[in-house]
């Protein structure tokens, strides 16, 4: 993929940028992508996790914050979370 400039991004970097994960509920759904997440932002933690379970409880959306510094960046993290077999929708 060809590199965007950055006078032709809709996103400012740096900024706090929010990304949709959904997967099975599970013990571990959290934790697991807390941990991906911080492999692209290590200064990602909990306070940047909102965690919500669906109305039967199969399911968990999380939306984590994370501090987006390159589009780079962001499509590597988008990459590694599509890719993790606990996730079933990233947005």
């Amino acid at each position: 993929m060809a590199a965007i400039p950055p006078e032709e991004s809709l996103i400012e970097y740096p900024s706090d940028f929010p990304i949709k994960v959904m997967g099975p509920t599970h013990i571990d759904f959290a934790p697991t992508i807390v941990a991906l997440v911080q492999q692209f932002d290590p200064d990602f933690n909990d306070s940047k996790l909102e965690t919500r379970p669906s109305p039967k409880g199969n399911y968990t959306g999380l939306t984590v914050t994370v501090r987006a510094t390159s589009r780079e960046q962001l499509d590597a993290l988008y990459t590694a979370l599509s890719a993790h077999a606990m996730v079933k929708i990233v947005m």
